[in-house]
């Protein structure tokens, strides 16, 4: 289980390029700037988008290198992205800086561990899973009311040159000493099984027993492209609240800190639900859990809509906690479940794009609506249509049989 420990840390060092984390800069750049909110939503979605559209590039260096190169690799430069954000001056500086974040952290050290733990388990995936997203909930429990305790101590610059150094200084020489690409390297196969010491020419692979697809073969079968609208989902929906939580919930009166509470929230609620999940996904069809997951977010929605108290903030993060659980789990299990290791970071690495590309149009819509309308009331009902969508193609999309690839 080493490598499931050190996926929790590299999740937790993502967190400078997520949105959790970057939300809590925003009000601040708009002070400081000038900008609308609009604006810098614009900005922050447009350099999103950017760095969806290489996010594949990462998936394919990750079959040709391996976790352990392309994971201290993307340290490294989220390192220097953090650097460059404590130097910002301007649009242009503001939109390569939000470029790196996403592209190195919230993208990169989001696939990579998530390509690396299915590379050690099959039988017990899900659970193995359910310990790595310790790391993630973590991240987002502690980021916000960390990053906002560092900003008034130290202001939003320095805040950047500490991310920076820590992960210099902590997440690089536990990426490139502790992290093994896969079992067979060090002679074992998935599920913490030995490999038989009695052959020489052992074959690893009819001890696996598991059907790998090529991203080619994939891209052929309908539940491929119904998965991939799905996870888009939480990706737009949820970078969009999270992006202006600050805002919506001071539209609600009530203080940012409550904003910050709700996050750290539904972090402290969504990581003991993760091993319920964990086991759940291990003996259900996924798919039966997706539908279940974007049930669940068109509950939030309608809990977010109408929430107008302390107490009602309380129970939407309880809620939104709650589902995020699901959503860590059921959404990275489906494609190694569906599509096998071999070719993992391909298809992952597709994936990964289009969640980003999600997340990359989630803040704007929010900005745009506010700015017309004053509010967020019109586009929490717009946003509940993705998960009821969701729901419908997740039913539709059971796992893929091998001789089925040309349908």
């Amino acid at each position: 289980m080493d490598d499931c420990f050190s996926c929790r840390f590299k999740l937790v060092f993502s967190g400078p390029g997520q949105t959790y984390s970057v939300s809590i800069f925003i009000d601040y750049y708009i002070a400081e700037f000038g900008y609308s909110r609009s604006l810098v939503s614009g900005i922050y979605s447009g350099a999103t988008l950017c760095a969806g559209l290489t996010l594949f590039l990462v998936g394919r260096l990750v079959d040709r290198f391996g976790q352990r190169y392309m994971m201290s690799a993307a340290g490294l430069l989220l390192a220097a992205a953090c650097f460059w954000n404590a130097n910002l001056t301007g649009i242009i500086m503001m939109f390569i800086g939000f470029f790196m974040l996403r592209l190195f952290g919230q993208g990169s050290l989001t696939l990579i561990p998530n390509t690396l733990v299915p590379q050690w388990f099959i039988g017990k995936r899900g659970r193995a899973l359910s310990v790595m997203a310790i790391g993630g909930f973590a991240s987002s429990a502690l980021l916000p009311p960390l990053n906002t305790w560092l900003i008034d101590s130290v202001g939003w610059r320095n805040t950047w040159v500490i991310w920076g150094v820590g992960l210099l200084i902590l997440f690089l020489p536990l990426a490139f000493f502790l992290v093994r690409n896969k079992p067979e390297d060090i002679g074992e196969i998935p599920d913490g099984k030995s490999r038989k010491r009695n052959s020489a020419t052992v074959n690893l692979d009819v001890d696996v027993n598991e059907v790998c697809w090529t991203l080619k073969e994939a891209t052929r079968t309908k539940a491929f492209w119904m998965i991939l609208f799905c996870v888009s989902v939480p990706a737009l929906v949820n970078t969009g609240i999270t992006f202006h939580l600050v805002s919506i919930v001071q539209g609600k009166g009530l203080s940012p800190s409550v904003a910050a509470l709700v996050l750290s929230l539904m972090a402290i609620v969504g990581f003991p639900i993760t091993f319920f999940v964990g086991y759940l996904v291990d003996k259900i069809q996924v798919h039966y859990v997706l539908a279940m997951t974007f049930t669940g977010h068109i509950l939030t929605l309608f809990l977010l809509l109408f929430t107008n108290s302390w107490a009602g903030a309380i129970i939407f993060g309880v809620v939104w906690g709650l589902i995020s659980g699901f959503e860590r789990i059921v959404l990275s299990i489906v494609w190694p479940n569906y599509f096998g290791r071999t070719y993992l970071g391909s298809i992952k690495g597709v994936a990964q794009t289009v969640m980003v590309l999600g997340s990359a149009f989630g803040p704007l819509p929010f900005g745009l609506f506010y700015d017309y309308f004053g509010g967020y009331q019109e586009i929490l009902w717009v946003m509940m249509m993705l998960p009821l969508t969701a729901v419908v193609l997740s039913l539709l999309s059971p796992k893929p049989q091998y001789n089925d690839k040309a349908d």
